[in-house]
């Protein structure tokens, strides 16, 4: 495997097989590790399937979804000549670094976390109760990241403070028992950061929402893309501006718009005196930004033993660069060596 891209900076990502990737997760993460990270650093990114297990889920459908989303990392424009590309669960090294990322966190730092208050009160609400997993969930996150070295983050701004706890581990881990882990940073792209829900544009447009008239999933067929983008939801008025706490409905299109065509969303919006005519350049312009990933990973499918290849050696190859820094955090805070 040739890795020649930027020795002196890693970058560490994944995703999350909880549902079928959305346009939020490529606009917003994957064509950035496609286009720019991948060629800038040497970069890890990673099916992190582990976490997909803190809900209720089905087995089946969770190795489904690992298989397409490591499928569709590839047909995005992922290179294994230039990245590794690989599943969580086939690297022990971050369960064995969970446990002492687990160790050096605090209860407090746990139920801090946003996601975990958030899920928490809705589960709660409906009489039900959540996995332990989802509250330590955050030490194997910070795991994934610092088995690696990893320096950088590429992360959506849902998960910023998972990254911050992370730095405080690394940190905390360091002080207490020596020099063993680098502090990564988070990162965040410029344009659609955050994608929104086209029916509900206060709210990201996510893997796993239950309702799915307002969420372009990468593999929907273009026809299916056109229908989405026509009916969504808009703001009062007629004008077309770009004001995204005034009108979010309006704002999310044009950064829509802007990730497809490198435009910026305040002068695009000078262009348009209807919603229609702006919701149909951006129904056209997503169906041209998708249609190759689509077709990409059409072929893809077809190949399963060498999305099997890829997936065996970048297991290797990240087991590889995990295990020493692994090993060594077992000895730094008191564990007897194996055999």
């Amino acid at each position: 495997m040739a890795m020649t891209a930027g020795a002196g900076t890693r970058i560490f990502s994944g995703v999350q097989p909880t549902g079928h990737l959305t346009l939020g997760n490529y606009l917003g993460a994957v064509r950035q590790w496609a286009e720019v990270d991948q060629h800038r650093a040497e970069a890890l990114f990673c099916v992190v399937d582990l976490h997909a297990l803190t809900v209720e889920h089905d087995p089946a459908r969770v190795r489904r979804l690992s298989r397409q989303a490591a499928t569709l990392l590839l047909a995005a424009g992922l290179d294994p000549e230039l990245c590794t590309v690989f599943v969580q669960s086939h690297v022990d090294e971050h369960l064995r670094l969970s446990y002492l990322m687990e160790c050096t966190a605090s209860d407090g730092e746990m139920r801090r976390m946003i996601q975990y208050k958030e899920k928490t009160a809705r589960e709660q609400a409906r009489g039900g109760s959540v996995r332990l997993s989802l509250l330590t969930y955050p030490a194997l996150m910070a795991a994934d990241i610092l088995a690696y070295g990893t320096h950088e983050v590429p992360v959506g701004e849902d998960q910023a403070q998972h990254v911050e706890l992370t730095r405080d581990l690394a940190v905390r881990f360091n002080q207490r028992y020596g020099a063993t882990f680098v502090v990564p940073k988070a990162t965040h792209p410029v344009v659609a950061a955050r994608v929104m829900d086209l029916q509900e544009p206060t709210s990201k447009m996510g893997k796993s929402h239950a309702r799915t008239a307002g969420v372009v999933y990468l593999l929907d067929e273009a026809e299916v893309v056109r229908k989405k983008v026509l009916r969504a939801v808009t703001d009062a008025g007629r004008d077309v501006a770009y004001e995204p706490e005034q009108r979010p409905g309006v704002a999310n299109l044009l950064n829509v718009l802007a990730a497809c065509t490198g435009g910026d969303p305040r002068r695009l919006a000078e262009g348009y005196d209807s919603y229609g005519a702006l919701k149909k350049d951006v129904a056209e312009a997503l169906v041209e930004t998708l249609r190759p990933v689509r077709e990409r990973h059409a072929e893809l499918a077809a190949e399963p033993s060498y999305v099997d290849g890829v997936l065996r050696r970048g297991a290797e190859r990240a087991r590889s660069l995990a295990r020493p820094r692994v090993d060594a955090a077992f000895e730094a805070v008191g564990l007897l060596p194996a055999g």
